[in-house]
């Protein structure tokens, strides 16, 4: 009735079985698991060493990364390298189409100048040259318009002979847009002269 506590809770403790933790193992033993290679434990390392510490150091990382993605990338537009270039402009079927409008004369891509002449032309306060410059906005969307349709057509069965398995998907638009822009500022840069097979 009157007995320690402390002998109580010391017995239980006492039955404890007390195990070696520190029992050598056999060196001829094997250890479960191979031996890394030197090449794969620096690597792991390397890769432990640095991981960021912080959000801070992650979004840091990070950043710099895209920086450097967005770099390369700038890079593959002005000289044409595949690996790098964003997904709208990679694979052989987008080259073929880039190729196909680079290396012809196509009315879209002198929309511009035109477009300032006969702006010009609208500015002046003489009927008949209002009247010429009315008329030659016509002809300019006809002529892109018809030229649009035929590089179109032209376009679609040479991808189809070309590439008859591959996803041809949104080429010919893709083409089509990039002939609406002036030669010098399309991007990825010509790749072929005008009149160049491609």
């Amino acid at each position: 009735m009157f007995r320690s506590r402390a002998k109580e809770e010391k017995a239980p403790a006492d039955k404890a079985v007390v195990t070696d933790s520190k029992q050598t193992r056999d060196p001829q033993a094997p250890k479960g698991r191979p031996t890394p290679k030197r090449s794969e434990a620096q690597s792991q390392r390397r890769s432990v060493a640095s991981t960021p510490t912080s959000r801070k150091e992650a979004s840091k990382r990070q950043r710099d990364e895209r920086r450097a993605q967005l770099e390369r990338q700038r890079q593959a537009l002005a000289t044409g390298d595949e690996r790098y270039l964003p997904a709208r402009d990679k694979g052989p079927v987008r080259k073929y189409a880039r190729d196909f409008i680079d290396s012809r004369f196509n009315v879209a891509e002198f929309f511009l100048p035109m477009a300032v002449v006969i702006l010009v032309l609208s500015l002046v306060r003489v009927a008949s040259l209002q009247t010429i410059a009315l008329l030659l906005w016509l002809v300019v969307i006809v002529l892109i318009v018809l030229d649009s349709i035929a590089n179109g057509f032209r376009l679609r069965k040479r991808l189809a002979e070309r590439f008859p398995d591959q996803n041809r998907r949104g080429a010919v638009a893709y083409a089509l847009m990039r002939s609406l822009q002036m030669r010098r500022l399309r991007l990825p840069k010509p790749q072929v002269k005008r009149g160049e097979r491609p």
